[in-house]
């Protein structure tokens, strides 16, 4: 018997110490936890994304909130709509009165007088060709003097220039009436006014004054977001996105977006080729048609609403992932992507 065994024997109390059987469950729980653990980071999946926030607008500029100006000086005469109001293409807005009442009919005996004016160059115009012919045969006939042709050729060229110049006036008369007589602004496209900005009778208003806000109607819906510099290298056009919109409930799962609930599947249709003036660079995001879950109605997400989306990239394990983030690496280029760089 060794010296270790009998020492042993001389601790009797020590020999009869055991493990608990808690403290074993324990270990084994945490052994398992520590295993499960390791090999849901190796080997469980994680989509990387890069995120932005931003709001919804839309892709066409014709789409988009717009003012309406006024197309002549004057003072407003009459509204025909107030804030609100749903329009038609091409339903009066609101009319404008010029200070002179008189204007129109001032501008029309002008018109009248120019095209007088322009009658009697026509005629005189004809009358210098009819004179410039006989002095042509008499000179060739020997009847009349070189001087009285060329006086003639010159009279059908002074003739000629106050024919076209009074052609010009009757145009600028012609422009002037027309400008003066579209006093009714009209609705561009159908949609519904926003606000009214200016006032009423009282009210003198420039050519070019905003008079109102107007928003198109069934405009084509984006969502304009802003991502960081360090990840746009990597979205580009055609990659799928889940957007969340402001007021919806969601919950989003970043990295598993086949089990997130209230998130809206979307397609990338422009990434722009220089940042804003804070550093990031927009991204637009379109409504994927072929996700089974359309995007909820204009009157639930209207334009300027707030929303966030994540646009989808490279799927990776989950312990990488976290591994990238704490070393605030950018995420991963695909195989086929990264091959096309490399040549």
């Amino acid at each position: 018997m060794s010296s270790l065994q009998k020492m042993s024997h001389r601790f009797t109390a020590l020999e009869s110490v055991k493990v608990p059987r808690v403290m074993r469950t324990v270990f084994y729980m945490l052994l398992v936890a520590f295993l499960s653990a390791l090999v849901f980071l190796i080997y469980a999946p994680w989509v990387q994304t890069a995120t932005g926030r931003g709001a919804v607008n839309t892709l066409n500029p014709n789409e988009r909130k717009q003012d309406i100006n006024a197309l002549v000086p004057g003072r407003i005469e009459e509204w025909y709509v107030r804030d609100g109001s749903a329009v038609k293409k091409g339903d009066p807005i609101v009319r404008i009165a010029d200070i002179d009442p008189n204007l129109i009919e001032r501008l029309q005996a002008e018109r009248t007088q120019i095209e007088l004016q322009l009658q009697a160059a026509q005629s005189a115009l004809a009358t210098a060709r009819l004179d410039e012919r006989r002095a042509r045969e008499l000179f060739e006939a020997g009847l009349a003097a070189r001087r009285d042709f060329e006086q003639a050729q010159i009279r059908i060229a002074e003739m000629q220039g106050r024919v076209a110049a009074a052609q010009a006036n009757l145009n600028r008369a012609d422009v002037n009436l027309s400008r003066q007589s579209v006093q009714i602004v009209r609705a561009p496209r159908d949609g519904f006014i926003q606000s009214l900005n200016a006032g009423d009778a009282a009210t003198y208003i420039n050519a070019g004054d905003v008079l109102a806000t107007f928003v198109p109607d069934n405009a084509e819906r984006v969502v304009e977001i802003f991502i960081d510099g360090r990840d746009v290298a990597l979205v580009k056009r055609g990659d799928k996105a889940r957007v969340m919109f402001e007021g919806w409930p969601a919950v989003q799962f970043s990295g598993w977006p086949s089990v997130a609930v209230g998130t809206f599947g979307g397609t990338v249709v422009a990434v722009d080729q220089s940042a804003q003036p804070n550093g990031r660079f927009r991204v637009l995001i379109a409504e994927d048609k072929s996700d089974p879950h359309p995007w909820p109605e204009e009157r639930f997400v209207r334009f300027g609403a707030k929303a966030q989306a994540w646009v989808l990239l490279e799927t990776v394990p989950v312990g990488y992932e976290i591994w990238r983030q704490l070393n605030n690496f950018p995420p991963e280029l695909p195989p086929g992507e990264t091959a096309a760089a490399g040549e």
